[in-house]
């Protein structure tokens, strides 16, 4: 048993419906972290795919969904 809990993260490869969800970089104005996943359109729920630390790293996350503008929220 461990101390703290693990966050059920996505797998990558996750197929996005765009009629339901969005994606989206959240970003932290405090800590400046920022996390790449995909908010619900209906509930506004977050789903964090990958954690954002290089450019590359955002650059490979928009490559593998086909992606050519992502929305940036704080």
């Amino acid at each position: 048993m461990s101390l703290f809990s693990k966050k059920n993260k996505t797998e990558p490869g996750y197929a996005y419906d765009p009629e339901r969800e969005k994606p989206v970089i959240r970003a932290s104005v405090c800590t400046g972290e920022r996390a790449a996943g995909f908010k619900d359109l209906k509930t506004g729920k977050f789903r964090e795919v990958i954690l954002i630390r290089e450019k590359k790293e955002l650059e490979a996350f928009m490559r593998e969904y086909g992606l050519e503008h992502i929305d940036t929220e704080y």
